[in-house]
């Protein structure tokens, strides 16, 4: 099982969020490039990076950052969401060495882009699932859509997508445990891998994905937890690389 560190930037700098609110950020570093670094010299096997700035906007905001985190260490693959919305913006990340691009509120609000994205760029469309209570977020999870989660990724399944990240977004930033029922049942609904995001905050959040790794949940984003110290991630990465 893969454990993903993530950065989030807003306005050049690595921040986390509460629950998505962009008013209530914590500076952790003015440096993402560096924190990448240090993430790889842990071990982490790829990066996950968000442009909070422009998942808000609707179009990249932090580009150029994320341009020299993937020349800085192009051995380690990088997923990058927030504020793709179309071909154009996903060919210049592929360009500039991005493995995976992933797709949010635009996957919800225009599916029939995902099986045209899918189709034009196999192998490196990845949707990103936001959820509460069983029901899809979208728009910075500003609001809930009527969209049933099981439903959309069974239908993004068929499109040809290569994976799904589902992130409860009320544990997310909270640092209250992962939904491991939740992300469970989505991973038995569908063929294709699901990657847990939200709520990771110990080796115990780790054991218990790795439990259920082979329901088909190749990998856990980490974020707040290793930026204050409940979770280091040189030990959780080597745990996490046990579930296999």
């Amino acid at each position: 099982m893969l454990l993903i560190p993530a950065i989030d930037l807003k306005e050049g700098k690595c921040v986390r969020l509460r629950q998505g609110r962009m008013e209530d950020d914590t500076v952790f570093s003015d440096d993402p490039v560096a924190v990448a670094g240090k993430w790889v010299a842990a071990g982490a096997k790829r990066i996950h990076l968000v442009d909070l700035d422009g998942a808000f906007a609707g179009k990249p905001k932090n580009a150029g950052i994320i341009h020299e985190i993937v020349e800085a260490y192009p051995d380690v693959p990088v997923q990058i969401g927030g504020g793709i919305r179309d071909e154009d913006t996903i060919q210049a990340y592929l360009n500039a060495g991005v493995q995976y691009v992933i797709i949010g509120t635009k996957a919800v609000s225009e599916p029939h882009f995902v099986s045209d994205i899918a189709a034009e760029f196999p192998g490196h469309i990845i949707i990103g699932l936001d959820a509460k209570d069983g029901k899809v977020a979208i728009n910075g999870w500003s609001k809930l859509s009527r969209h049933d989660v099981i439903d959309l990724a069974q239908k993004f399944e068929s499109d040809g997508v290569e994976a799904i990240i589902y992130t409860d977004i009320s544990r997310d930033g909270m640092m209250s445990g992962v939904n491991v029922e939740a992300t469970v049942k989505l991973a038995k609904a569908i063929r294709i891998p699901v990657i847990a995001s939200g709520g990771i905050t110990n080796l115990e959040d780790i054991k218990a994905l790795g439990k259920v790794a082979e329901e088909g949940i190749i990998g856990a984003i980490t974020g707040r937890a290793i930026y204050e110290g409940t979770l280091d991630f040189a030990e959780a990465e080597k745990l996490a690389q046990s579930f296999s």
